[in-house]
């Protein structure tokens, strides 16, 4: 990952993945609504998608200031008339900003009352986080979801508690190195921690690049 001048951070992934992350959305999300975008990293995610994906709302968020800074440069750059300002959030907190009475002083330009949130996407955070981030994204995906709301997650993932590359075994101990709370996830273990917060698997997609998408749909 690189930073321009102006802000705007680079990650060479997201080139190779968001075409098709970009299919899967088109044809997995609600209608209609906010799309909460949890992690969103450099926000180059962001403004591609947000304007494929109208007339869904898109809101970026992130715990980093500076990727937050990125999120905002990159919206400079490549407006889209869906794209909101990036809110702070950390996702596992007990309770997110949008679910607050006062959300609409935080960001006056998007009313949740209009364009409720009806999916939340997470793109390549729960390995490089706590289990507890991973916990608190479900969690609030349990509060925030209505019925029939979609839950999508993107990353490396162990299936039947082994690895599904080389590549991947090397990545996880690699994470595990830098951080001893951070590594790749078993499948079995996010969707049975999902059920406990009412989210039912969809689907599960092979990706490029030994990812999954992962779609999780509210249950109320």
């Amino acid at each position: 990952m690189f930073t321009s001048p102006d802000a705007r951070r680079y990650a060479p992934a997201t080139e190779r993945n968001r075409e098709p992350i970009l299919a899967v959305l088109q044809r997995v999300l609600p209608p209609t609504g906010t799309v909460l975008e949890v992690s969103s990293g450099t926000g180059e995610h962001a403004v591609f998608f947000a304007p494929h994906l109208a007339p869904r709302q898109w809101l970026p968020s992130d715990l980093d200031p500076g990727a937050r800074a990125s999120i905002a440069a990159w919206r400079e750059a490549a407006p889209a008339a869906n794209l909101h300002t990036p809110i702070a959030l950390d996702a596992a907190a007990p309770l997110w900003p949008v679910e607050s009475e006062n959300f609409r002083d935080l960001l006056s330009e998007l009313d949740l009352q209009q364009h409720p949130i009806t999916a939340l996407v997470n793109i390549n955070m729960i390995h490089i986080a706590p289990w507890a981030a991973c916990l608190g994204l479900l969690a609030a995906a349990g509060r925030i979801l209505p019925p029939g709301g979609i839950l999508y997650l993107y990353g490396p993932y162990k299936q039947n508690g082994q690895h599904t590359a080389l590549s991947n075994e090397a990545f996880d101990a690699s994470l595990q190195a830098q951080n001893p709370d951070w590594g790749v996830r078993d499948l079995d273990a996010v969707v049975a921690a999902a059920k406990v917060y009412g989210l039912a698997l969809v689907e599960t997609i092979t990706m490029p690049a030994n990812n999954l998408s992962v779609v999780f749909r509210a249950i109320g």
